[in-house]
């Protein structure tokens, strides 16, 4: 990737970040679930970025799959693109043995659970969680992502990457 190799990186990276976003669809969204710990009628999307920001991999799905379900799918739809990809950094929506059994066969993997402090009152910044937020937040700035109209989980996937090349071509424009 050009843009990490501008940015001082490696290509490939070894390092990725994941997490999910619910959000909610309209009438005519086509297929969608609800999220009850978010309370959202919607789609999830899942996304995996580096340790950069830039995403590698995106996945979109009704929002009543749960975070450690929808994991093995977008870590395989990567996995031949990314070889070298071993540690990833997830939230404690990740914990647990059913996805570490359902990603033995996707290779050799090490999943750090980022944990919030128990004394932690109010926002705190976490280590390398923070990341995959701002991703988010530029995705967002795209307003046809502020809401999802699509009727298919394609087209919704499909804008997920107009948006992201919208967001590494930047870099790339003014270097």
């Amino acid at each position: 990737m050009d843009v990490r190799e501008a940015a001082g990186r490696e290509a490939s990276p070894t390092a990725d970040v994941i997490d999910s976003q619910s959000v909610k669809t309209t009438e005519s969204g086509g297929p969608r679930g609800y999220a009850a710990e978010k309370m959202i009628k919607g789609r999830k999307r899942h996304i995996l970025t580096d340790t950069i920001g830039l995403p590698v991999g995106m996945i979109v799905h009704p929002a009543d799959v749960q975070d450690r379900d929808g994991a093995p799918d977008l870590l395989a739809s990567i996995r031949s693109a990314f070889p070298w990809l071993r540690h990833i950094f997830a939230d404690g929506g990740y914990a647990g043995d059913k996805l570490k059994g359902a990603m033995a066969g996707l290779g050799d993997w090490t999943i750090e659970i980022v944990k919030r402090s128990d004394t932690a009152r109010g926002f705190v910044l976490l280590p390398r969680r923070w990341v995959v937020e701002r991703t988010f937040a530029w995705l967002n700035r795209n307003r046809r992502l502020a809401k999802d109209v699509e009727a298919t989980i394609e087209s919704a996937v499909t804008w997920l990457y107009i948006a992201s090349v919208k967001l590494m071509s930047r870099p790339l424009a003014a270097a």
